[in-house]
């Protein structure tokens, strides 16, 4: 089963996760449920040292799996791996359960995405090396011309009116462009 994937591309300091914050409750009251992957550049540690798991887990657990009636994760140990591929990850997530799989991170990634972007953090422009751009959402002028859609990024409701259009033309069977 495939879903279709939608990044969220910047530099860091743009407020990716703020909008995305924004964002979902948005594309949930348009009846778009959405499943998240956030690539993180640094160790990941969600566990606490002192509680049972990550007790358990730094004892030689490589897969640590903590539940009650409210919710459950699952920590798994990959000490030398490399960065792990967002197609292995998309797999990890409950595909039935959702609409669309919303990625914060891997920039570099073959997948379409919307470029955010303030002038002011004078990073960058992503699209113009990046064919994989469908739309940019900024807070003011950008300093390179495009025919892709212009949305604004303080407007959580637009973009979210963007990503159900995207939606209606994208293939949920590939999850490829319209």
């Amino acid at each position: 089963m495939s879903k279709p994937i939608l990044g969220i591309a910047a530099y860091s300091g743009t407020g990716k996760t703020t909008l995305l914050t924004l964002l979902i409750p948005q594309l949930l009251e348009r009846g778009v449920r959405v499943g998240v992957i956030k690539h993180a550049h640094h160790k990941l540690e969600i566990d606490t040292p002192g509680k049972d798991s990550y007790e358990l887990r730094k004892a030689g657990a490589h897969q640590m799996l903590v539940a009650s009636r409210h919710m459950w994760a699952l920590m798994k140990e990959t000490p030398h791996q490399e960065e792990p591929e967002l197609d292995d990850l998309v797999q990890q997530l409950e595909l039935d359960q959702i609409d669309l799989v919303l990625v914060e991170g891997f920039k570099q990634g073959r997948f379409p995405k919307i470029e955010l972007h303030r002038p002011a953090t004078k990073k960058p422009l992503i699209f113009p090396h990046d064919e994989t751009i469908i739309a940019v959402a900024t807070d003011g002028e950008l300093a390179a011309a495009t025919e892709l859609p212009l949305l604004d990024m303080n407007n959580p409701d637009q973009i979210a009116k963007f990503i159900c259009n995207y939606l209606e033309g994208v293939s949920a069977a590939d999850g490829t462009l319209p």
